[in-house]
């Protein structure tokens, strides 16, 4: 007469410990989940100083692209001996101060300048292209923090530094062309503004390829899990 009494409270005994396992493994899921959200949302909240110097990269390569752009379009680099060189047109100066202008490069008398012009518009166009690409990948990696965000701030860090690597090209280039006209106060407004600018692109290319190498990836955050 007693041992159905018994049997009941071990079966109520086994059923409380069962739900009590249930419960135990939810918890651990919860705190594994809250453990990995927790190491992505320090990944995604940057300090200051992080934020502060992608935000000043970032300013420097649109401030780059826009000296840059202006210079190209202007193209005026070089006066010297009445002469004006520049990447679309050559100009001579009158009596009267008035320049006359034309597109035949050829009016200079420069062995190669013809030849070597077309390849620094190419090369300073392009590294503006190249920039402009970059700048949009930099800020589309700020503004979607996704798995992708690493790769995005990586490209576009390479992006720029071949920005500057074919301006480089393009300055040089000039200045081998026009080393017997070259004086320092020769060099016009617009030729400085193409030399801070790959001051710039050279400055936020590196500093965007550090940044890179100390951010964690997604991978690593959860394999410390």
């Amino acid at each position: 007469m007693k041992a159905a009494p018994l049997l009941q409270t071990n079966g109520g005994t086994h059923d409380h410990n069962a739900a009590a396992k249930v419960k135990m493994f939810f918890n651990k899921q919860k705190e594994y989940l809250l453990k990995v959200q927790g190491l992505l949302c320090r990944k995604t909240g940057r300090s200051m100083l992080n934020v502060f110097v992608r935000s000043l990269t970032i300013l420097c390569m649109a401030i780059a692209i826009v000296l840059s752009s202006i210079s190209v379009c202007d193209g005026y680099w070089l006066f010297a001996d009445k002469k004006i060189f520049g990447l679309w047109h050559f100009c001579t100066l009158q009596h009267n101060h008035k320049a006359e202008c034309t597109t035949e490069i050829n009016v200079a008398e420069v062995n190669g300048l013809y030849s070597g012009l077309v390849f620094i518009r190419i090369t300073t166009t392009l590294a503006v292209v190249l920039a402009i690409f970059g700048l949009e990948m930099l800020i589309t990696s700020q503004l979607c923090q996704d798995p992708s965000a690493r790769r995005k701030w990586a490209f576009g860090s390479g992006l720029t530094l071949l920005s500057f690597s074919v301006t480089s090209l393009g300055m040089l280039t000039f200045v081998i062309l026009l080393w017997d006209f070259i004086t320092f106060t020769g060099f016009s407004l617009t030729f400085w503004c193409e030399f801070i600018a790959t001051f710039l692109f050279f400055l936020s290319s590196i500093s965007g390829l550090q940044i890179y190498s100390m951010m964690p990836s997604v991978e690593d955050s959860l394999a410390s899990v």
